[in-house]
């Protein structure tokens, strides 16, 4: 197995697997923050501000002995934020309000290295068909969007209620790949080195 080289500052197993997915081999940490977001804090500022600081959490306390990439994701609908459900019938309301809507997934990434911090805020349009009061319940107990913003997972179950996408499939799923590999290369790694290893 090829060594880390870079540390991925989340919990998310859905970013590491993005990761993983294109040939980078990693090292995962979380970073333990406050994602509360602040008093009028439009959802864009929030996402790069809490990736910003994931990154620069972890990389602190490892002393910047590698890269590391710090993400946050918030679904906005109607204006309003969706943190993830509390509760199954918060979990439902969820559903109810982004049946048959369209509304915005906010991604920011942000890398940190030992002379630059790189970030981007990437916003995908996601639209919803109609979903049904017993698709939602049986959804619901899936558990599977329990730890999702907005309460579902476009990779997983989930992508049965998306009708359309405009913009970066990967952002919903929690990191835009693009604007990662771009940072990543911008940064000096040799990323193609290291997916010729995995072949």
């Amino acid at each position: 197995m090829a060594q880390p080289v870079l540390i991925l500052a989340s919990r998310s197993p859905r970013r590491a697997d993005l990761l993983r997915q294109i040939g980078v081999p990693i090292e995962v940490l979380e970073a333990d923050i406050d994602e509360s977001p602040r008093r009028g804090e439009a959802p864009t500022a929030c996402a790069r501000r809490l990736a910003e600081l994931k990154a620069k959490t972890v990389f602190e306390r490892t002393a910047g002995r590698l890269p590391v990439l710090g993400a946050d994701t918030i679904v906005v609908v109607g204006g309003v934020p969706l943190g993830k459900p509390a509760s199954d019938s918060e979990h439902l309301r969820m559903l109810e309000r982004l049946s048959g809507q369209s509304h915005e997934v906010v991604t920011a990434v942000c890398l940190m290295t030992a002379h630059h911090a790189f970030s981007e805020v990437v916003t995908t349009t996601v639209e919803f068909s109609l979903i049904e009061a017993e698709t939602a319940a049986a959804y619901v107990a899936t558990g599977e969007g329990r730890d999702k913003a907005g309460g579902y997972g476009i990779q997983g179950i989930g992508g049965i209620f998306v009708k359309r996408l405009v913009g970066s499939y990967s952002a919903v799923v929690g990191l835009p790949l693009a604007e990662t590999e771009s940072f990543l290369r911008q940064a000096g790694l040799d990323t193609w080195q290291n997916r010729q290893h995995e072949i």
